[in-house]
């Protein structure tokens, strides 16, 4: 007889139940496809021995499917210390006391067991062996008897999230199986052997349940970067590692009554243990949270230690192709691989993806690409001096990124050269290419983008000649303070914004120098070219008079009142601020003269401003001279010949912020 649904339950029943979990109609190896009349959960078969009957498929729910079974139903509000009391309630009012069957699955063996009762308190269930008796295990010891002799050892009471619930086409243990695995999945991906001594006058879910449970469905879904989940695993090991030597310790003690030398020793001991123990929760934290672990990833990935030269000093020739011919190695032998008699003898290495032959280069490698599609998982991560190129069209010679949290190429060497290849991105969360440091030369290439394209970080280099960059979801190519920029004859569009200079009057660094000679760039959602600029200037605020139209301007501007700025200027305060920027109107897109004069101008004048900072605030100091030859630096070696096509807001724009 089918018991009365509980309110969860019911809820979960006609929405829950029928969308929230993937239905995969082409997959019929694993779950069952026939139409189940009284069951809204799918069902599959346990891995190993088919005489198993079939369970519930249960651990493929949604994250919002978990969030609110943890939110509404299970945790709420309660702290650390009361997780086990609000889980034993929640069972009690949705899980079948007795009458199912479920499979108790460990690392060893796989059994078939009855349950005859549920002990809600401690999240366990009072099992007895099913008959008939069915045992799956990688060694033959477990008889009958033997499995008899080890239930009554656990007085037959068996941890929940070691049940898998036998199907039942019924619909009555749906609940009882989704309740369980809510269980499981708590204890095996959540909770962690130390939440229960941290503080509570904070609410346990939002600390810790939400952001683990994020974190854990961005590694589903390949959000964060693959070296990050490795640090992040190795911290929990560590941590957990750490907490168990700490609370043996901690024993130790409490068992001790004498006043002995070796208890000081002991009580030191545990004391740095405690303080390694902190450091490693904090670090967890930075990574679960959702806003700081991009920032940790990024600081990571960005120090990637170069090899310097190999050992032997020899240096290889590294040939990608997933399949070789006599035509094709007939032309690299003429074409690349046949020295000059005058030239060192090198050796070759042949490899079937461009990721594995990447990682195996050392200083002055080169690695050439035959045509084919490549798909690759990872990163590039290029931290010594080497030239990859492509054998032929980039067309031809394709390197599709799959992983959305890992960028694509990560170059930190002193001077890579990447020439003839298309580089394809989908779905990613991360930039194509990131030049944190030394220089990079990306010739005759092409760059399918996703996110933004590329970043050229602060003292990076950067050459971009004869490429073709679209579909970036942010600028197609990022330049930061401090670093070099030289783009030759390239295509940019097709991006929300073409080029963006950022963080320009940044008075921590120097101005970028940028070239930028004979681009086409067309077709961008915003400006063909975007400089972004700090709002409130705040030395240049503290000497203007009250009275000034200037100083009326930028309190409205700095005011942060939206009813206030809709109707101001950008560029006009600007104008009000600097005392030197003309105000431009929309440039003639049919004009390139006017567009490359316009970004020209607009450079120098935010030059100016940052040289007229520098020498107040040299002043302040005491310092009476300052550098006046700021624009004989030769910042800007060139912007001439570049033509602005269709961009949706112009040629040129500035953004403050």
């Amino acid at each position: 007889m089918a018991p009365e649904r509980t309110g969860w339950a019911a809820e979960q029943e006609p929405a829950s139940l029928e969308k929230g979990l993937f239905q995969d109609e082409d997959s019929c190896s694993d779950c069952s496809c026939r139409d189940k009349p009284g069951s809204s959960l799918q069902s599959f078969m346990p891995e190993g021995k088919t005489f198993f009957p079939e369970i519930f498929q249960t651990n493929q729910l949604l994250f919002y499917e978990r969030f609110r079974a943890y939110q509404d139903y299970i945790l709420a509000d309660c702290k650390a210390s009361e997780v086990q009391e609000f889980t034993a309630e929640f069972l009690e009012k949705v899980l079948e006391p007795s009458g199912w069957r479920a499979v108790w699955h460990t690392n060893v063996f796989k059994v078939l067991v009855e349950a005859t009762d549920v002990d809600f308190a401690a999240l366990k269930a009072v099992v007895r062996l099913a008959e008939p008796y069915l045992c799956d295990s990688q060694v033959s010891t477990f008889t009958m008897e033997c499995m008899k002799e080890l239930l009554d050892l656990k007085e037959h009471r068996l941890p929940l999230q070691e049940l898998w619930v036998v199907f039942d086409d019924s619909g009555v243990f749906d609940q009882t199986a989704l309740a369980i695995e809510h269980v499981r999945f708590f204890y095996q991906n959540i909770w962690r052997s130390w939440d229960e001594e941290e503080e509570d006058e904070y609410d346990y879910f939002v600390r810790c349940v939400e952001p683990r449970l994020r974190l854990h469905y961005d590694i589903l879904e390949d959000r964060v970067p693959s070296g990050l989940i490795v640090d992040y695993r190795n911290l929990l090991s560590q941590c957990e590692e750490s907490y168990r030597k700490f609370l043996n310790l901690r024993s130790s003690l409490s068992n001790c009554n004498s006043d002995s030398e070796q208890e000081n020793i002991s009580m030191v001991e545990g004391l740095k243990l405690y303080s390694e123990m902190e450091q490693l929760k904090q670090k967890l934290k930075l990574i679960e949270n959702p806003l700081l672990r991009y920032v940790f990833g990024y600081q990571k990935n960005s120090n990637i230690q170069a090899k310097g030269v190999r050992p032997s000093g020899q240096k290889i020739t590294h040939v990608v192709s997933s399949t070789m011919v006599a035509g094709l190695l007939r032309s690299l032998l003429t074409d690349r691989l046949c020295q000059e008699p005058s030239e060192e003898e090198r050796e070759i290495q042949f490899h079937s993806d461009p990721l594995s032959a990447i990682n195996a280069c050392f200083e002055g490698d080169t690695v050439i690409v035959c045509p084919g599609h490549y798909v690759v998982y990872g990163t590039f991560s290029i931290a010594d001096s080497i030239e990859l190129e492509g054998y032929g069209l980039p067309d031809d010679i394709v390197i599709e990124k799959r992983g959305k949290g890992d960028t694509f190429v990560d170059c930190t060497g002193a001077d890579i050269k990447i020439s003839g290849i298309k580089f394809v991105q989908h779905d990613a969360v991360e930039g194509i290419l990131i030049v944190h440091r030394g220089k990079t030369t990306l010739e005759n290439c092409v760059l399918q983008c996703e996110t933004t394209g590329v970043t050229v970080r602060t003292s990076a280099e950067f050459l971009m000649k004869n490429s073709d960059l679209y579909g970036a979801k942010g600028a197609g190519i990022e330049i930061y303070p401090g670093s070099q920029c030289t783009l030759s004859d390239n295509g940019i569009h097709h991006c929300k914004e073409g080029i963006l200079i950022k963080d320009f009057l940044d008075e921590h660094y120097d101005i970028p120098k940028i070239s930028m000679v004979n681009n086409i760039i067309h077709n961008n959602e915003g400006y063909g070219v975007v400089l972004v600029k700090p709002t409130i200037f705040s030395d240049l605020q503290e000497n203007a008079e009250d009275g000034t139209e200037e100083n009326k301007a930028l309190k409205i501007q700095t005011s942060g009142e939206p009813d206030v700025t809709e109707g101001v200027d950008l560029e006009e305060l600007m104008q009000c601020a600097t005392g030197k920027m003309e105000l431009y109107a929309r440039t003639d897109l049919s004009e390139q003269v006017e567009g490359n004069c316009e970004i020209v101008n607009e450079l120098i004048a935010a030059s100016t401003q940052k040289g007229q900072i520098k020498k107040k605030r040299l002043s302040e100091l005491g310092i009476t001279q300052a550098d006046d030859n700021l624009m004989s630096q030769e910042m800007f070696v060139g912007i001439v010949g570049n033509q602005f096509k269709w961009n949706g807001k112009g040629s040129f724009g500035t953004f403050l912020f």
